[in-house]
């Protein structure tokens, strides 16, 4: 089995292991802070990855985003602050055991959770995503823009409170990658005579810019006292806080559950871990023995989420690894560095780099196996690490540092200009509630969007009926406006839900 032989190269080469375990280190401690993101993190380190080897670049950033979706439980059980948006369904049963003084307890239950479900679902994208990639070859222009268009509809109208302001993140974000020249006429598109927007707009400040900035202005203006934390949930282990078999077994179930929730989710582009772990969290609680414990501390309410939270990772990458289309705003990232190294993502990725492809899957594993140890054994003293952290000195460190990278990506001053304006969005998108990763994830879509529409175009004597005659091409499109439907449908039971409630 060829992930065998990657597993064996990574583990004897000790450069590569060294990045793994800084990845899982510094995930972990993001993740646990909260405010800051593991995307975040990501597009900060992103041109770090301009001078390292193609494969320790992508597990470095990779790794990143599997332990920071762990890291933030830690914050939710401690602080009773969600690190990520995805662990504040474990916050709901988490924050009440570190109440209880079984803090520990819930953690190591919290990284197993994580570890099992991570696991789970790397080895379903290891085994599945040959398979994503064969049929993807068969795909013409029309199926592939079909697929694209799936993509913005989903994303774009999933993710967030608004499906009008999810779809206008989306459209803005495709009109940015709009500027430069026209691929096919050579003509200028929305630079007004400015010629350091003739090359386009770089993904690399835009994100920094998106996910950093954004998120450091959003802390200034919330800006809130030192985390506090009660001293009985960082005390040493005693004997209420020893997770035994007993302890462990109910929970058994709900993760294996929850595991392949979050990977059946995770291969739809934009779902993503937030709305895994409370999927889980919901079908766990309706079969639970013990459904009234739910909620004021049980154990098997913050396995269910964690594991759903970390089976997202694998699966996610499998519609960016065989399609070009990311599911996340990682995978958003992650395609920056595919193309920042020359590597063409997309079916052919599987000929053209097959041997890096499961070299990074083994980092994956590695990088799981990694953070579950140091979670396990190391989780409190992590907490009280960052309780140290002052707020003062972290945001003004975060924000000189994005000037730098921004800077670093190219040695232009315009994108730094860039990643300002894209900071002072992304705070705006947040606080009027537009999305920023559909923002993002359509700019990233947006140029092989393009490519595949106007090749369907000069393949078809019927202009836009090519996209009904052909039946794959139909059934996306059904797809997207079905998924659409049924957005519009749940939001409109919200709020007339609502509305009875307010009478």
């Amino acid at each position: 089995m060829e992930i065998f032989t990657a597993l064996a190269g990574v583990l004897t080469n000790p450069i590569l292991m060294l990045w793994v375990l800084a990845a899982a280190i510094i995930g972990m401690i993001v993740g646990a802070i909260p405010g800051l993101t593991a995307s975040a993190a990501i597009a900060m380190l992103l041109p770090l990855t301009f001078y390292m080897e193609p494969l320790s670049a992508l597990a470095f950033l990779y790794v990143i985003g599997k332990s920071g979706r762990y890291g933030g439980s830690i914050a939710a059980i401690l602080f009773n602050t969600p690190g990520t948006a995805a662990s504040a369904a474990t916050q709901i049963d988490g924050y009440p055991l570190a109440q209880k003084g079984m803090a520990s307890k819930a953690m190591k239950v919290a990284t197993l959770s994580s570890v099992i479900g991570d696991f789970i679902g790397e080895v379903l994208l290891i085994f599945g995503v040959g398979l994503i990639a064969a049929i993807a070859l068969s795909l013409g222009p029309p199926e592939l823009f079909t697929i694209y268009f799936a993509a913005f509809v989903v994303i774009s109208s999933v993710i967030g409170k608004s499906i009008i302001r999810g779809l206008a993140s989306a459209a803005l974000g495709v009109l940015i990658k709009m500027i430069g020249i026209d691929p096919i006429s050579s003509e200028e598109r929305f630079t007004f005579g400015n010629f350091d927007m003739t090359n386009g707009i770089s993904l690399v400040p835009l994100m920094i810019g998106i996910f950093v900035l954004g998120e450091v202005f959003s802390q200034l203006e919330v800006r809130k006292n030192k985390i506090k934390i009660i001293n009985k949930i960082v005390s040493k282990d005693n004997a209420i806080n020893r997770l035994s078999w007993i302890d462990f077994k109910p929970c058994i179930p709900h993760i294996i559950r929850s595991s392949f929730i979050g990977s059946f989710i995770g291969v739809l582009p934009g779902m993503g871990s937030s709305i895994a772990a409370f999927v889980a969290y919901g079908e766990g609680k309706r079969r639970a023995k013990n459904m009234n414990e739910w909620g004021s501390g049980a154990l098997e309410g913050v396995a269910a989420p964690e594991a759903a939270n970390n089976a997202v990772s694998g699966p996610s990458m499998a519609p960016l690894l065989t399609l070009g289309i990311p599911g996340s705003t990682i995978g958003a990232i992650l395609v920056g560095v595919f193309l920042i190294h020359g590597i063409p993502i997309g079916p052919t990725l599987f000929i053209t780099s097959r041997e890096l492809v499961f070299n990074l899957f083994a980092c994956g594993l590695i990088g799981i196996a990694l953070y579950g140890l140091i979670g396990y054994f190391c989780a409190s003293f992590l907490g009280r690490f960052i309780t140290k952290i002052p707020r003062d000195v972290l945001y003004p460190i975060i924000f000189l540092t994005s000037f730098i990278a921004a800077y670093a990506s190219r040695g232009s001053l315009f994108d730094v200009f860039v990643m300002a304006v894209a900071g002072l969005a992304g705070w705006l998108m947040k606080k009027y509630d537009f999305n920023p990763a559909a923002f993002i994830i359509s700019f990233v879509l947006a140029g092989g969007a393009e490519e595949t529409l106007r090749q369907s175009l000069l393949l078809s004597d019927n202009g836009l009926l090519i996209f009904v005659t052909r039946p794959v091409a139909l059934g996306f499109l059904c797809i997207a406006f079905f998924a659409l439907f049924i957005r519009m449908r749940s939001l409109t039971h919200q709020t007339r839900k609502s509305n009875f409630n307010d009478v």
